[in-house]
């Protein structure tokens, strides 16, 4: 009679790789990340549905080619400035930038002090190169003389408004122009011109964003610099390029502003920085960089404006507006976070 052993008998172990964790596990991660990209959409929908519930006016044509009208400004803003928030940085000399901008437009068409230089449309190619100059003096301040984009910008916001000012003595220039007034008073298919306008600069951003060397560069610099520059993307040039493309759009907001408001005067960008940055967080671009893009602002400007249209509708005070507003970034941010990956918060 053969006895078998009970080590012959034990089961033979497997010598295959232990086996991973349960796939429920690993899809969470990614379920939760694709809920923080369509966040901000869904914020969107849920607003426009709740605004329609309480005022069914919210939900009208006219009502909807206000809100784009108002958002048109704001978004070619918000625009260049994603470019500096891809970076990782930060531009605050919108409102200086806008200043003198819309005054070199001004003074360039004819206007109540002076008659101006009568140029009409050429005045705005002009206004543009302004702003693209401007941005290029900030990107040449930040690079150049490594001081921070924080400290570059609110020194270009502070001389901004400083020599608007004395371009035009404190006070206001009336634009005459009628080709100016009509970028903003001529309508397009039932929408403002200036709507269009920005639809276009939109497309443009989202060209160079996607489609260029450029815009890879700048998703590369905001995930990594020291990563990005071991790769062989050129820092310097990229940063330099990016406040002068951030300066292009502050230059075409200031002109379509200046249409919009029929003058221009050295207050005429007060309160933009607040709805740009705003509008950026609340869109889902990381103001850590590398992460959101041009569309992110375009939904970020959409929140911003509607939830804006529907408190005014709603009969909100301003001051209550303003919570709100604040509110919002709050949660934007909190609900954007992957707080997996943070390990120190500043």
């Amino acid at each position: 009679m053969t006895v078998q052993s009970p080590i012959a008998s034990a089961p033979i172990a497997s010598a295959a790789a232990p086996a991973g964790p349960p796939r429920a596990t690993i899809r969470r991660p990614k379920l939760e990340r694709r809920l923080r990209l369509a966040a901000p959409l869904i914020v969107l929908v849920v607003l426009c549905l709740l605004l329609g519930l309480a005022n069914p006016n919210f939900l009208s044509t006219g009502n909807f080619t206000r809100v784009a009208a108002a958002a048109s400004i704001p978004l070619v803003l918000t625009l260049g400035a994603t470019f500096i928030i891809l970076l990782g940085s930060i531009d605050l000399s919108i409102e200086g930038m806008m200043a003198v901008a819309a005054i070199v437009l001004t003074l360039l068409v004819s206007n109540d002090a002076g008659g101006g230089a009568g140029f009409g449309l050429l005045a705005v190619p002009i206004a543009v190169a302004t702003g693209t100059a401007m941005g290029l003096l900030n990107g040449a301040l930040h690079v150049g003389l490594k001081i921070p984009s924080f400290m570059a910008t609110i020194g270009s916001w502070f001389i901004g408004l400083g020599t608007a000012t004395i371009l035009l003595g404190g006070g206001s220039v009336r634009i005459l122009d009628p080709d100016i007034r009509a970028l903003a008073l001529t309508r397009l298919a039932g929408m403002p011109l200036s709507v269009w306008i920005a639809l276009a600069a939109l497309g443009v951003a989202w060209v160079i964003q996607n489609h260029t060397r450029f815009g890879r560069h700048v998703y590369a610099i905001g995930g990594g610099e020291d990563l990005a520059a071991l790769s062989g993307v050129p820092i310097r040039r990229t940063k330099v390029i990016a406040f002068a493309l951030a300066g292009t759009f502050y230059g075409l907001a200031s002109v379509l502003a200046a249409a919009q408001l029929g003058l221009a005067n050295a207050e005429i960008g007060t309160g933009r920085l607040f709805t740009t940055i705003t509008a950026i967080v609340v869109g889902g671009t990381s103001l850590m960089g590398g992460q959101g893009g041009v569309l992110n602002a375009l939904v970020g400007i959409l929140i911003v404006s509607v939830l804006a249209n529907g408190m005014v509708l709603l009969g909100i005070p301003p001051y209550l507006q303003q919570a709100a507003q604040g509110l919002m970034i709050i949660a934007a941010v909190a609900l954007s976070l992957d707080r997996s990956q943070l390990r120190i918060v500043k």
